[in-house]
């Protein structure tokens, strides 16, 4: 794979609102990334979200409830292992951050920074919303790399976006109170049409923009799903003070 983004890459990128990157990180990568995760999983190593903490539909009403302490996510890959540093700093993700953000890149610790994890039975599906909802910063110009450690398609939960939607001006109308798009508005019915399954592959990443909507179904298959998640911001695009976002810091990435 070549380091540097195309012209037709990038323009495709601020258009369509994501890219996707075939065999990117190596099966021996993957292999490691897949241990650490699966160990920490079985010792419950912290800090962990649980399904119960989320409040989704269909989640477990507590974690004492069947399936309350399945785990939804491992934060804090970054200082977990250092696979995990290596992935989020590989040379190819900084090199594309820094065009697509046309200045020094940043990981953001604050956000995502975690391996997620779908399970058969207790993994609950995830609604239409935007990464932005819950952060905050500048600008609306914040980047997800998704890192597929096994194969994700619609039967185990796989990643579904409607292109272009990160364009879109969305009125509050057509938002719930946790900014997830409204099934019972008809404008968001066209939108919910216009969705698409990204099937991915070990190896395979996908880039996003922070206001592209997305969503995920469960995971109707016998195995737990893996995914790595960190997100980038350009330097100047700096954390609201005060906020979530600001509170973790972050990692400035590339040459000084």
């Amino acid at each position: 794979m070549e380091t540097a983004l195309t012209d037709t890459q990038l323009t495709q990128f601020k258009h369509d609102g994501y890219l996707i990157f075939r065999n990117m990180a190596t099966p021996a990568a993957c292999a490691q990334m897949s241990a650490v995760t699966a160990e920490h999983l079985q010792q419950a190593v912290p800090p962990l979200e649980y399904e119960a903490e989320v409040g989704y539909p269909g989640a477990p009403s507590s974690l004492d409830a069947p399936g309350g302490r399945t785990a939804r996510r491992l934060r804090d890959a970054w200082h977990r292992h250092e696979c995990f540093r290596a992935w989020a700093g590989d040379r190819r993700i900084v090199t594309h951050m820094e065009q697509i953000f046309g200045e020094r890149a940043c990981l953001a610790l604050a956000h995502h920074n975690c391996v997620m994890t779908k399970h058969p039975h207790f993994g609950t599906a995830t609604g239409w919303h935007r990464d932005i909802r819950y952060w905050s910063f500048a600008r609306n110009d914040l980047v997800t790399v998704w890192l597929a450690l096994g194969t994700e398609t619609e039967g185990n939960g796989a990643l579904q976006v409607i292109p272009g939607s990160h364009r879109l001006d969305i009125q509050r109308s057509q938002l719930d109170e946790l900014d997830f798009l409204r099934p019972d508005v008809e404008e968001n019915q066209a939108l919910f049409r216009q969705g698409i399954t990204l099937e991915l592959q070990q190896g395979d990443v996908l880039f996003f923009h922070s206001g592209l909507f997305h969503s995920a179904g469960t995971n109707d298959s016998d195995a737990v799903k893996t995914s790595v998640v960190f997100a980038y911001r350009g330097a100047s695009n700096l954390p609201r003070e005060g906020s979530r976002s600001a509170a973790a810091g972050d990692v400035p990435l590339g040459a000084d």
